[in-house]
């Protein structure tokens, strides 16, 4: 166990860097509360069923934004918001680190295909940054953030997925000098 907890601590930490270099240093943000759900969304989305996460009413897992836009809409409260706030997590990390998966995941036959991912993303960050009662109010300016700065944020989090796969080739370069 205790293995697991320092791989992810480790992971925590690698992330928290890797976001606080790329939008701190090389993008010009300096705004520490966005950095670091940033890099917490990223640890949280390492495992597929935390991209996943939402289900519809009897249980079966939204793996699309039509979907998960849908089920916003029959939810009220907190429950909503959490569905808006999942959506813009959702369509940022895959805008913005794995971009390639875009095709799949709106393809012809599925019900994404018209769906602009970005459009959507901006659009629930900023409905779930609405809900700024005192339970969400420290979260409510990083996501109307989020909301705003969408298309930024998701081209820096391309580059720290760059930075992330130069790892192994940077870690190589410095153990072959030493």
């Amino acid at each position: 166990m205790q293995r697991i907890l320092n791989g992810s601590e480790q992971l925590k930490r690698l992330f928290a860097a890797l976001t606080e270099q790329t939008f701190a240093v090389d993008l010009g943000v300096a705004d520490p509360p966005l950095i670091d759900y940033l890099s917490d969304m990223l640890v949280r989305f390492v495992r597929m069923d935390a991209i996943f996460s939402l289900r519809d009413v009897i249980g079966r897992r939204l793996d699309q934004v039509a979907g998960m836009l849908s089920e916003a809409d029959q939810r009220e409260g907190h429950p909503q918001r959490e569905v808006h706030r999942h959506i813009g997590d959702f369509t940022l990390y895959w805008t913005g680190v794995y971009p390639e998966a875009l095709k799949r995941l709106r393809a012809p036959e599925s019900r994404d295909a018209l769906l602009d991912y970005q459009a959507q993303g901006k659009r629930s960050y900023y409905i779930a940054s609405t809900f700024d009662g005192d339970e969400f109010r420290s979260e409510a300016a990083t996501l109307r953030r989020l909301s705003d700065e969408f298309e930024l944020c998701s081209r820096g989090l391309a580059r720290v997925r760059h930075e992330w796969e130069r790892l192994p080739q940077l870690v190589a370069c410095s153990a072959a000098r030493d």
